[in-house]
């Protein structure tokens, strides 16, 4: 993300801003910024006595203001960062005063994770003039692969797209969990590996032979044979495959068959552009469509709606997961 570089550069450089208000539903770059700042702009020797860390649960934003507007001893600068500060939406407005003319000596971080201020109001726009409001966005599960891709990257690393696939159909979206799993896999691997889905499979215990990915190639390929068996696993092993995650994956991949079949243009360059997926799977996505024709891709959309509703309990009458599955993929080959 060009901005969070932007910010670590110029911290780098030592253009500090008094606030730095950072907020959003992705807490993973809320992390690195407030981390980043934590370690990067007092010397140690200063931290002792010029840098504090605050709880937004336990202080009130009284208690920010005063300890912002106290002087550092023996040093430029002194850093406060509030962790948690979500925990006072209701009074963080009572900081606009302070944000309209904060202590120019004083680097005030706050972390807001999960949620946003109203920009339209008097905080928001006293922080905007005097210092960063930075609203760190979550990433659309078709964003993820590719940055899992540059974090690699950035550290000498490749990853197939199979393995990239299987990490976010394991973890979503979450960037910190997906961070703590990449972060695991480069202390067990060289500098320069390429990381593939058996390294998946025997470092983070994710499946490369059972999981939604391949039950989803299967079922493009109408492999009945195939999709029944990592259907039966999953149903030996539901905590770690919940129907509930397969039906919304599923649903996903016919929703857009469905934009697919719509396409004047089927090229592979324009296919990946229009359903926003790595190039590596378009042939997937044509093999399916022969396989689905419109009206069948359809008639299963509306079936996955249907399983969606039962995999959370209603109208299912306590069948187990499995046998649901087993049912949805009689429905789907039929």
């Amino acid at each position: 993300m060009d901005e969070v570089k932007q910010l670590v550069s110029d911290i780098k450089s030592k253009n500090l801003k008094p606030i730095y208000f950072l907020m959003g539903e992705e807490s993973y770059y809320i992390d690195k910024i407030s981390d980043f700042i934590e370690d990067n702009v007092l010397a140690e020797e200063e931290r002792g006595f010029n840098q504090m860390v605050l709880y937004g649960r336990d202080v009130t934003v009284e208690d920010i203001v005063g300890n912002a507007k106290r002087y550092p001893m023996m040093a430029e600068h002194q850093v406060v960062i509030v962790k948690e500060a979500q925990d006072l939406s209701r009074t963080i407005e009572k900081l606009a005063s302070y944000a309209d003319s904060p202590q120019p000596s004083t680097v005030l971080v706050i972390n807001y994770k999960y949620k946003k201020i109203d920009k339209r109001k008097a905080l928001y726009k006293a922080i905007k003039k005097t210092g960063v409001v930075f609203e760190s966005k979550k990433l659309y599960e078709n964003q993820v692969s590719d940055w899992i891709r540059r974090v690699l990257s950035s550290q000498n690393y490749t990853i197939t797209p199979k393995a990239a696939q299987m990490l976010v159909e394991f973890l979503g979206t979450d960037l910190s969990k997906i961070s703590n799993e990449l972060e695991k896999l480069q202390i067990i691997l060289p500098e320069g590996t390429q990381i593939t889905p058996d390294d998946i499979e025997e470092n983070i215990g994710i499946s490369k032979d059972y999981n939604n990915f391949e039950l989803r190639k299967a079922i493009g390929e109408r492999n009945a044979l195939k999709a029944y068996k990592i259907v039966n696993y999953f149903a030996d092993n539901p905590k770690e495959n919940p129907m509930v995650v397969t039906v919304s994956l599923l649903f996903s991949f016919f929703s857009q068959l469905l934009h697919f079949h719509g396409l004047a243009d089927k090229s592979p360059r324009n296919v990946a552009s229009a359903l926003k997926i790595n190039p590596y799977f378009v042939n997937e996505y044509i093999t399916a469509a022969r396989n689905f024709p419109m009206r069948k891709v359809s008639v299963v959309v509306s079936a996955l709606r249907e399983f969606d509703v039962k995999s959370k309990g209603v109208g299912s009458n306590a069948v187990p997961q499995g046998d649901l599955l087993k049912e949805l993929l009689v429905r789907i080959f039929n």
